[in-house]
């Protein structure tokens, strides 16, 4: 499958040859080096204004990049599960606020970090129980291992988490893991990005009786059409697999990172609903127009518009944005004016940012640098895939945001 584009740039308020500054912007990544290839896509009013394609998805082979390439999404999985997780809630399966020990008790009887280091923490007990609506704004306490900036990331690592969990391990078995060690903070005093969303995986799994896979094809990805999204590639289909790549430090030339690439061509032992899906650009535009449309596309209906636009509120304590409530680790962006929803950043003011959105705009990305967006206000969905690792290596977000609003005229 493929995103055309369905509409003249013209017709619905974008300047065509201003949309081309983003081909000329990114093809100047490739053409130094520093990217091997990237797809994007823009719609507004579910018409695809610009896409397009530039470089090698497969830099060493010469393949290029395709429209119906396959991309390694990350944590754009997460708004994915995030939906998932919504459409129990709607229908009477929990509510946001109750306690996931209730399923998951191996979350019951939680203790938070006070002091101390790797090798001897001192813990206290947990005042708040971890809430579905912790899991769901990553204000639970836990956090991941690859941060980096924490005693309790450090004591993720030495438990063998880091940016993938150990091979032989399931999200169960994760879980059980997570629950044993310390929290970062009490939950719902402050934002952690974390395995938060791998957690809601596992109770998407107790709830619905189904495991992970089967819940996203039977509910999400079948319905939707989403052929392309899989949580693994093998056969023929793994030719159209973009390669990943990391910067090389001396001269920034994007080189192949082949030992984390390699784990996308066999079948996961733990289903990450927080990083585990393979997607096109086809399928995540179906999956960012459910959302534009408030949850139905095509005549199906996945969620109620109502349930939609209060996911894509900001429901961190308070009304505080990240800049506030963040626990650090996080250099991609200022994080003043933005909030969390239930699964989605969300802009509550663009200015502190510096780059243009709308007030009310949701987004979120991978580490492999692919990003979306859905900006309710403007009608606008974005997405960029590319496969760098880390996503902060380059501002592909905020640039691609300058260059689309920079071509919406009307």
């Amino acid at each position: 499958m493929s995103v055309a584009r369905s509409k003249d740039p013209d017709q619905i308020g974008f300047d065509t040859a201003r949309l081309a500054r983003i081909d000329e912007h990114f093809g100047r990544y490739v053409d130094d080096g520093r990217l091997a290839g990237w797809q994007v896509v823009v719609t507004r009013g579910g018409e695809v204004a610009h896409s397009s394609t530039y470089g090698l998805r497969d830099r060493e082979s010469g393949a290029p990049v395709e429209p119906d390439t396959l991309w390694r999404i990350y944590s754009m999985t997460k708004p994915v599960t995030s939906v998932a997780a919504m459409m129990l809630w709607e229908e009477g399966r929990f509510e946001l606020t109750d306690e996931i020990s209730r399923w998951l008790p191996e979350f019951a009887d939680l203790r938070v970090y006070s002091k101390g280091s790797v090798l001897k923490p001192y813990t206290v007990p947990a005042v708040e129980p971890i809430r579905v609506w912790h899991l769901l704004t990553h204000t639970a306490g836990l956090t991941y291992g690859f941060m980096q900036t924490s005693v309790v990331d450090g004591l993720y690592r030495a438990a063998g988490y880091d940016l993938h969990p150990p091979a032989d391990v399931d999200l169960a078995g994760a879980c059980a893991t997570y629950g044993e060690l310390p929290l970062l903070f009490q939950p719902g005093s402050a934002w952690g990005y974390s395995v938060a969303t791998d957690v809601l995986g596992r109770l998407v799994e107790v709830v619905s009786g189904q495991s992970l896979d089967a819940f996203f094809a039977d509910r999400i990805f079948g319905p939707l059409g989403m052929t392309d999204t899989r949580w693994w590639v093998e056969g023929d289909e793994a030719d159209r697999l973009a390669a990943l790549y990391v910067p090389e430090p001396r001269s920034g030339r994007a080189v192949r990172y082949d030992s984390l690439g390699s784990l996308a061509f066999s079948k996961p032992a733990l289903l990450s609903g927080g990083g585990g899906l393979i997607s096109s650009a086809a399928d995540y535009h179906r999956f960012t127009q459910l959302l534009l449309r408030g949850g139905e596309l095509d005549g199906v209906r996945l969620l109620g518009p109502r349930t939609v636009r209060f996911m894509t509120r900001n429901h961190l304590p308070g009304g505080q944005d990240l800049g506030s409530l963040s626990t650090g680790g996080f250099a991609e962006s200022t994080l003043d004016g933005i909030g969390f929803g239930l699964g989605f950043a969300v802009v509550d003011d663009p200015i502190p940012s510096r780059v243009p959105s709308s007030v009310g705009e949701y987004y979120w990305g991978g580490v492999a640098s692919t990003a979306f967006w859905v900006d309710p206000a403007e009608e606008i969905t974005a997405l960029l895939f590319t496969q760098l690792m880390p996503s902060s290596t380059y501002p592909l977000r905020s640039q691609l945001r300058q260059l689309v609003y920079a071509a919406l005229v009307d």
